[in-house]
């Protein structure tokens, strides 16, 4: 394939998930439809010194916890906002900078629009407008993603016309695999024991992060077996790592995939599970993950591929490259259509159609899929994110985790199933867990004088117990623990230690338990701060801090909206003035917010 060698541009991406690395991926792949060479690599592992001699790159990056950068987007975070550059630092530099956010978050794309507002400041031009993916759109991300695409390559071919000689490269026509797969029980060379596997095959060797290969201590049903959600504490031995934490640190999980889904992914697509590969890149200028070598599709499977993600629209354009069946192909051109939206959104992301359902819906073009190319479709299986439950003062040598294993029913007949949570709730002790520690976005006061309000519904209790158990050790005293869930006799976590706290004083306990009514009406941790509002206002008097955790979607808003009416009520205070008034608390860390979706 010719290419004109002056059209060239650097991608960039950071990210939690696999998200940003997909949409980097289509970004590169439809660059080169348009003879553009690119290269992609992760934030982290790009050599930042080498910016100032870059033309063009595209940032792809996503935003965590209260506008923090993702793991593989630190070091070059903490670089690129150093003070002390120049402000003509990257004046030859043009950019486009795409965010993937989630709107149900404070800090919505905080990390995309700050990049994109430091990059003018040092010179940087911008291509485009930065665009803001979200996640909680009807179409996801993509509903962004794919209009920003458009206008970037209008730009771009404005600015860099094709040769006379060029034309784009219709889209039917196949791309190449990125990566090269070479067969090592095949060739001599290798078997004979020429290739020596260096990594540790207990931990995943193609994150940023290494992780430590942990021991479980115990695995323990903390529901009632009456109540349909099943909930985990898991306690995990650090005991020979060098692994230490603080209350509101972060224990990341590495898993795998769920043993069945994983014998079903293997027989369906018709693998050898024992076979060993050696992975390469097509393209010299990029780095193929970091696997074992040799490695067998059997850990592959296991391990890397993520074969129970529900899948982006990117997949089914991948797959209408091999598709030869007429009935399948006329279904899969609709869900990459702009007008099949509505029906890929219906078919996919309502029900949460796993990518291993897909290929079972689409057998005869399953079947045509070439080994390598599963790397460009599948997506890697991303670590998961648990706040921490317990003190390293209170529990040596030990981490604890409160996981809720998810577990759900749509249209389709098999529940929907966490990853992750299936896979902790299924080990048994002595079972390895790779882990690794990153510091959590809550901050809690250094002062032990100072007190804290902490509202933790379900799960999100966890990182209030970390800070409790602490508090105890250190014989700290004046917390506020407001805690909800559905029974007092069925999901009430702690409530023995609570209970012991309360009696020695270390803590008063208010608790919500919604479906307790007899008449039916739902009692929420926002009912109970509303009805605590005079005890609450003499803390906050006391310049206390304000800590929430939980579910993303109604609550956060709703215990705001308590808390400013104690405001109201008790500061004498108008909407207006009272809403300041948490806003300033939010800015001196004294409202601190973590949830997820």
């Amino acid at each position: 394939m010719t290419m004109a060698t002056d059209r060239k541009f650097l991608i960039l991406y950071g990210s939690q998930t696999g998200t940003a690395q997909d949409a980097a991926e289509k970004i590169s792949r439809e660059a080169t439809r348009r003879h553009f060479l690119t290269k992609i690599s992760s934030l982290d592992t790009y050599d930042i010194s080498n910016l100032i001699c870059e033309n063009s790159v595209v940032f792809v990056c996503s935003t965590t916890g209260q506008g923090d950068p993702p793991d593989n987007m630190t070091k070059f975070w903490h670089f690129i906002m150093r003070r002390n550059l120049p402000c003509d630092s990257l004046c030859d530099l043009s950019h486009a900078v795409l965010g993937l956010g989630d709107s149900s978050y404070p800090k919505f794309n905080f990390v995309a629009k700050k990049l994109h507002r430091r990059l003018l400041q040092l010179g940087s031009k911008s291509i485009i407008n930065v665009g803001l993916a979200d996640d909680q759109h009807d179409l996801g991300a993509d509903a962004v993603i794919y209009p920003w695409m458009d206008k970037l390559w209008e730009k771009l071919m404005s600015i860099y016309p094709l040769p006379a000689h060029l034309d784009i490269i219709p889209s039917n026509v196949r791309p190449h695999s990125r990566y090269t797969v070479t067969y090592c029980n095949d060739d001599p060379m290798i078997t004979n024991g020429n290739i020596d596997n260096q990594h540790n095959t207990d931990v995943p060797t193609w994150f940023t992060v290494q992780p430590y290969p942990a021991k479980l201590i115990s695995n323990e049903r903390v529901t009632s077996d009456d109540h349909f959600q099943d909930t985990r504490l898991i306690h995990i031995d650090i005991s020979h790592s060098n692994l230490s934490y603080n209350p509101g640190d972060v224990c990341v999980i590495y898993p795998q995939n769920m043993i069945d889904t994983v014998k079903d992914f293997i027989s369906y697509m018709n693998l050898d599970p024992d076979k060993q590969i050696i992975l390469s890149c097509y393209n010299a200028d990029n780095i193929p993950p970091c696997l074992p070598e040799p490695c067998t599709i059997r850990y592959l499977v296991e391990n890397y591929f993520d074969i129970n993600i529900v899948p982006r629209r990117s997949f089914f354009e991948m797959m209408l490259y091999f598709s030869n069946d007429e009935r399948e192909r006329e279904k899969l051109e609709e869900f990459i259509s702009p007008e099949g939206q509505d029906e890929l959104f219906n078919y996919c992301n309502r029900v949460r159609r796993t990518l291993l359902e897909v290929l079972h819906d689409f057998p005869h073009t399953s079947a045509n899929i070439p080994f390598e190319y599963l790397f460009d479709m599948i997506p890697v299986l991303q670590p998961r994110s648990f706040s921490i439950a317990s003190s390293l003062k209170a529990h040596c040598n030990e981490i604890q985790l409160l996981v809720a294993v998810v577990k759900y029913k749509t249209r389709i007949q098999s529940p929907r199933r966490g990853v992750c949570s299936t896979w902790l709730s299924s080990l048994t002790n002595g079972s390895t867990i790779p882990i690794s520690i990153k510091k959590g976005t809550m901050i809690f006061p250094a002062d032990d004088n100072i007190p804290a309000i902490m509202v933790g519904p379900g799960t999100g209790v966890a990182p209030f117990r970390s800070y409790l158990e602490e508090r105890v050790v250190l014989n700290t005293k004046g917390s506020m623990l407001i805690f909800g869930s559905r029974y007092k006799d069925k999901d009430f976590y702690f409530k023995e230690q609570w209970k012991e706290y309360q009696k020695l004083e270390y803590m008063s306990l208010m608790t919500a338990f919604s479906r307790e009514n007899q008449d039916g009406d739902r009692y929420y941790v926002q009912h109970v701060i509303n009805e605590n509002g005079e005890k609450i206002w003499k803390l906050l008097l006391q310049n206390a801090s304000i800590f929430i955790a939980g579910n993303a979607k109604n609550m956060p808003d709703a215990v705001k909206e308590a808390f400013k009416n104690i405001v109201i009520k008790y500061g004498l205070l108008s909407d207006e003035d009272a809403t300041t008034y948490i806003q300033k608390m939010e800015k001196d860390k004294r409202y601190q917010t973590e949830t997820w979706s």
